[in-house]
């Protein structure tokens, strides 16, 4: 019995956390007209809380909720310049080991290369990777329409390494446009638009100090009984 009460409570100090979705973005919420009279239009996440921006140097760009990758909307901008970015924020208080997954594309003149950065307090963000996004619909990949989704456009990364954003109150990731390259290898055009869909963010929770004490004590209690029988 000693010896099956030990083995349970290694067992559970051993167990890593269960990953579950945080917060995500299916944009098929209530999204504000927008037009190109707003200059930072903001969505609310779909489950869970935060916010998701769209940022432009220019203020003719049109934002617009087409279809998405599956489903009936996404977001989605034109008149892409170097810089301009989607922003989602939201806070990982009691979370730990971020992981984001979303679905992006291009229409044919627009932007084709991205960079993702993150910031632990909303502000001074620092670059992670590159990335590429496909065209939509560009062979052999079908185009985003509302029922069938394609995993040819999911772009994930693992940011569990990044401790700096573990247990934030106001993280924020940012998609940055880094060149004048088209998804079609061209010169990205003032009507080439670029759309993010599905933007997911998975964590998990960081353990009360409590939980460990209570296990650690546990195992004292295992170690007395057995010194005890051993008596």
């Amino acid at each position: 019995m000693t010896k099956t009460l030990f083995a349970s409570a290694v067992l559970a100090l051993a167990l890593p956390a269960q990953a579950f979705t945080l917060a995500q973005w299916t944009f098929e919420n209530a999204i504000p007209d927008l037009n190109n009279s707003i200059t930072s239009p903001s969505v609310g996440a779909t489950s869970g809380t935060g916010t998701a921006l769209g940022v432009h140097a220019s203020g003719a760009t049109d934002w617009s909720t087409p279809v998405g990758n599956g489903s009936a909307n996404s977001f989605s901008s034109n008149t892409w310049a170097v810089n301009d970015y989607y922003e989602f924020s939201f806070s990982t208080v009691a979370y730990k080991s971020l992981m984001l997954s979303f679905d992006q594309t291009s229409s044919g003149s627009g932007p084709r290369d991205f960079s993702l950065a993150y910031s632990s307090s909303g502000s001074g963000f620092t670059a992670f990777t590159n990335y590429v996004v496909l065209a939509n619909g560009a062979a052999p990949n079908p185009s985003w329409n509302s029922t069938t989704s394609s995993s040819a456009y999911t772009i994930s990364f693992d940011l569990s390494s990044v401790v700096s954003l573990d247990n934030r109150s106001n993280v924020a990731i940012r998609l940055i446009d880094r060149s004048t390259v088209s998804a079609n290898g061209g010169i990205v055009a003032a009507g080439g638009t670029n759309r993010v869909d599905n933007f997911t963010v998975t964590v998990t929770a960081v353990p009360e100090p409590g939980t460990y004490a209570l296990l650690l004590a546990g195992l004292g209690m295992v170690g007395f009984v057995a010194r005890r029988r051993r008596g």
